[in-house]
């Protein structure tokens, strides 16, 4: 007797950055219905958190509003967010997945008019800018932010804070008695799409940083370059405020190397070659610098232009150099680089007033629960599971700039609709 697969004609994406909402839209403009599934309060991921994206420099508005708007018109996708996938049963074609959702305690009739926000006392840092800043309480994590909704952290729940929140919202939308939800869906292929996260620059100690003030990440730095960030655009300095026009970039912190990120993170040299142009733009009337200490830099098909053009530019300069360790001048503050120079072979020690590290990318599969036949690949990135119903997608799959990651997303999407189909057809078939 041959048994027949109750397929679920659902695909379900794990993760709502670029690549989790591309895959989504891609399969729910097939006529696909889609579960979309995000552990943070609202969608777009580290996109979201880019000032502009190489090699156009362009605002990340531009790609994720037209996502945002084909997300509100398309009835096919269901977004839950602050949710996350506990554990995946079954095989491909019918999966069973069990979902943890916390508590918004903001319900839908919210109108983002920032009433609670102003109400409450307790701040919070504001992971939009990773940390960089504090934000209240009640809060909306950006100004893209969907569903366009205010959170109330967990911390003020219980305390007067939270009752202010309440008592100041015009429309009723706070709910304080909100519970955890734990639930199951049913699916017919899962494409994980959990996206990455930079890797701890702390690890790397000869490079200072959480020691030394003005020793950031490049994640950081994006941030404070964005108009909307922790410090209007300015590229001041953590230490005293003062604004930084003396920057290095350290390339490879942390990638391509045996003691922590074996591979190459792929997008570290275009993006710091991107916020060289940052520290220009930021001084229109001359006097800034950036120094970009490299081993090598990657950059292929149409961002060869754009490295060249940044080549050209008289306040970039190179140094070819595996930067050994920083250290601190204690008065004025400046790390100062140690090494060689691998062109000129002299040793060095430059200061200046600001370094940024160009952090590599791992998957960010921290906290994750993922079903025992995924495969992954030597640097934990995830290449699909064992039985073929399940895939990667996006950053979460190799270390991807957004428009490859948007191209793995919608080759994702394929391939999850190609299951649910043949596993339908197997059904008719033996049904």
């Amino acid at each position: 007797m041959t048994s027949t697969v109750a397929s679920s004609p659902t695909l379900l994406v794990v993760g709502g950055g670029i690549a989790g909402m591309t895959a989504a839209l891609e399969a729910a403009e097939t006529g696909r219905d889609v579960i979309l599934v995000e552990r943070e309060p609202t969608l777009g991921g580290r996109t979201a958190q880019l000032y502009r994206y190489f090699p156009k420099m362009c605002h990340p508005t531009c790609g994720l509003e037209i996502n945002l708007r084909r997300l509100r018109a398309n009835r096919r996708v269901r977004v839950l967010t602050m949710a996350e996938v506990t554990a995946v049963a079954g095989r491909a074609g019918d999966y069973r997945v069990s979902v943890r959702q916390r508590p918004r305690y903001v319900n839908e009739r919210c109108t983002a008019c920032g009433a609670c926000a102003k109400a409450v006392e307790a701040t919070i840092p504001n992971r939009h800018n990773y940390g960089l800043d504090r934000i209240p309480a009640a809060y909306l994590p950006h100004g893209l932010a969907h569903p366009p909704r205010y959170v109330l952290d967990p911390s003020i729940i219980g305390t007067p804070d939270a009752e202010r929140a309440r008592a100041a919202c015009p429309v009723g939308a706070i709910e304080l008695d909100m519970q955890e939800q734990t639930f199951e869906l049913a699916a017919g292929s899962v494409i994980w799409a959990t996206g990455w996260r930079p890797y701890d620059a702390a690890r790397i100690q000869p490079y200072g940083y959480g020691r030394y003030a003005n020793v950031i990440t490049s994640v950081e730095f994006e941030r404070l370059a964005d108009p909307g960030g922790p410090t209007g655009g300015r590229l001041l300095r953590p230490s005293d405020g003062q604004p930084a026009k003396n920057i290095a970039f350290v390339q490879c912190a942390g990638s391509r190397d045996e003691n922590h990120l074996r591979h190459c993170s792929r997008i570290c040299c275009m993006a710091s070659l991107k916020q060289t142009q940052y520290v220009r733009e930021a001084y229109p009337e001359g006097g800034a610098k950036s120094t970009v200490y490299y081993i090598d830099i990657r950059a292929i098909d149409r961002l060869e232009d754009f490295y060249a053009r940044v080549q050209a530019d008289a306040t970039v300069a190179f140094v070819k150099s595996k930067v050994a360790r920083i250290a601190l001048d204690e008065a004025s503050g400046n790390p100062i680089l140690h090494g060689v120079d691998t062109e000129g072979y002299h040793r060095y020690a430059n200061a200046h007033d600001l370094v940024v590290l160009a952090i590599g990318m791992q998957p960010e599969t921290e906290g994750l629960t993922l079903p025992a036949d995924i495969v992954r690949d030597s640097s934990g990135f995830l290449e699909g599971s064992v039985s073929g119903g399940q895939f990667g997608a996006g950053a979460a799959a190799a270390p991807l700039d957004v428009n490859r990651a948007v191209q793995s997303a919608t080759a994702a999407a394929l391939r999850g609709i190609q299951v649910i189909h043949r596993s339908k057809g197997a059904e008719a078939t033996h049904g």
